[in-house]
C-alpha cells in the first residue's frame, strides 16, 4: 500500500486544521466549551507554534518569531484564561499561521540546506510535527463536538438501542516473554522508548472493545448508581457527571441516540461505546466481572497487554476508539529524554492513564501499535471507549 510522505502529510494537515477554522466566527473560535479544552484559536496557534519552535528555533536558532508568542501558545507559561484573553483576532491569526507555514514547508522541503541537528536524521522532525499536530487536531474535533452538545437539534431514533449483555468473544494469549515499545522507528516519541522485554502470564482479550448495547446494559442493570462497581476516587468524580456517556442524548421518546461531528444520529449496537472517562471503563469491568461465568475475572486490559495481542495478531482489529488502559502513564524502564517538546521526564507528573490504539479520527502519524496516548482519568471528551481482558480459561 502506498503511503503519504510525511512532507505530504503535514501539507494536509496544515490545511485541515485551517478548514476547521474557516466557517466559524472569531466567537466561536476564541470561545471555551468544556473546561478541559482550549478554545479552537488556541489549539491550532499551539500546532503553528510548535513546528515554527523545533524547525526555526532549535534547528537554526531564529527566536525572533517563536519569543513573541511563547507566553500565549506554551502550557503553563501563563494561566490559561490569561493565554486565551491573548489570543489575537481569528483573521490575524490565520494570516499569521499561513504565512509561516508555508515558508515553514519550503524550510522542510530542502533539509539539505539547514544546519546539521539529530532531528534531521530519518525526516524525525517532521515525523514529529506530524504528531503534534495529529493530537491537536484530535482537540479540536472535540472542541468541536462540545460545542454541537450545546446546541438544541430535535432528533427522533428510528432503530431504538435495544441492550444486549456482553457475551464471552475472546481469544487468548498465552503466557511468554514479549517485546512492547518502539525499536529503530524515527517516529517514536520518547516515551515509546526504549523497546522493553515483558513477561506475561496467560490472559484472555475481548476480540473488539465494549459495545454500544453492552454499556446500555451496564447502564439499565444501575451501574452508574452502585457504588461497589466504583473507585473510591470514581466515585467522586461520578457525582458530578451524567450516567450515560458524554456523547449520548435522549430522544422525546427515551431512546438514546449520539451526537457526533455530523450531528445526532441512531447509535448502532454493535459499534463501540465512546465517550467515556477511565473511571466509567474501570466500573464497567468490575460489572461485567459480577455477571460470572465466562465473563468472571474481568478487568481493564492493561497497555502491554493490548500491545501484545495486537504485535500477535491474536485481535485484528483496532482504531475506531482510543482504548482505556488500567495502568497510568509511567515512563519505561531506562527512559532517556528526547528532543520532542512535549516529552521528558514531565510528561509523566500528571497523573494520567494510558489510552492505545487510535480513533476514526486519528491521523496515521499516531496509529503505530507502540504510540502511547494519556489523559486524565475523569476525560470523557476524548473519542474514547475501553477493552477487558480474563483469565485464562481453566483447563
Amino acid at each position: 500500500m502506498q503511503t503519504t510522505h510525511p512532507l505530504g502529510q503535514l501539507s494536509a494537515l496544515q490545511q485541515m486544521m485551517t478548514q476547521l477554522l474557516e466557517p466559524l466566527s472569531d466567537r466561536e473560535c476564541r470561545h471555551s466549551y468544556h473546561p478541559s479544552l482550549a478554545p479552537l484559536l488556541w489549539d491550532y496557534g499551539r500546532a503553528v507554534y510548535l513546528e515554527t519552535w523545533l524547525l526555526r528555533q532549535q534547528i537554526q536558532g531564529e527566536t525572533d518569531i517563536t519569543d513573541r508568542v511563547a507566553d500565549i501558545f506554551t502550557p503553563g507559561a501563563l494561566p490559561p484564561e490569561t493565554q486565551w484573553e491573548r489570543l489575537p483576532p481569528k483573521d490575524h491569526l490565520l494570516n499569521w499561521a499561513l504565512e509561516l507555514q508555508d515558508e515553514n514547508l519550503m524550510r522542510l522541503a530542502n533539509l539539505d540546506r539547514l544546519p546539521d541537528h539529530p532531528l534531521l536524521a530519518e525526516n524525525r522532525l517532521i515525523l514529529l510535527i506530524n504528531q503534534s499536530r495529529a493530537l491537536l487536531y484530535e482537540q479540536m474535533l472535540q472542541t468541536l463536538v462540545e460545542q454541537r452538545l450545546q446546541q438544541a437539534e430535535a432528533y427522533r431514533v428510528v432503530r431504538p438501542l435495544i441492550a444486549e449483555a456482553p457475551t464471552a468473544d475472546q481469544v487468548g494469549v498465552s503466557q511468554g516473554h514479549y517485546r512492547i515499545g518502539a525499536k529503530g522507528d524515527p517516529a517514536a516519541r520518547d516515551n515509546e522508548q526504549p523497546a522493553q522485554v515483558v513477561n506475561l502470564s496467560n490472559f484472555r482479550i475481548d476480540r473488539q472493545p465494549a459495545s454500544n448495547a453492552a454499556w446500555l446494559a451496564f447502564m439499565q442493570a444501575g451501574g452508574y448508581a452502585m457504588r461497589e462497581y466504583w473507585s473510591e476516587q470514581g466515585w467522586g468524580w461520578r457525582q458530578g457527571v451524567d450516567s450515560h456517556p458524554h456523547h449520548w442524548r435522549r430522544d422525546n421518546h427515551g431512546a438514546w441516540y449520539g451526537r457526533s461531528l455530523n450531528g445526532p444520529a441512531d447509535l448502532l449496537p454493535e459499534d463501540p461505546v465512546m465517550g467515556i472517562s477511565q473511571h466509567e471503563a474501570q466500573a464497567y469491568a468490575r460489572w461485567v466481572a459480577s455477571l460470572g461465568g465466562e465473563l468472571s475475572g474481568a478487568v481493564l486490559q492493561h497497555e502491554y497487554q493490548w500491545e501484545v495481542a495486537l504485535r500477535t495478531r491474536a485481535v485484528k482489529t483496532y482504531g475506531r476508539v482510543w482504548e482505556w488502559c488500567a495502568n497510568p502513564f509511567e515512563a519505561y524502564s531506562e527512559f532517556q529524554p528526547g528532543l520532542d517538546p512535549e516529552g521528558g521526564i514531565e510528561q509523566f507528573a500528571q497523573g494520567h492513564y494510558v489510552l492505545r490504539g487510535g480513533c476514526l479520527h486519528s491521523q496515521p502519524s499516531i496509529r503505530r501499535l507502540s504510540f502511547r496516548h494519556h489523559a486524565a482519568a475523569g476525560d470523557r471528551t476524548l473519542f474514547a471507549g475501553t477493552r477487558l481482558v480474563f483469565p485464562p480459561k481453566e483447563q
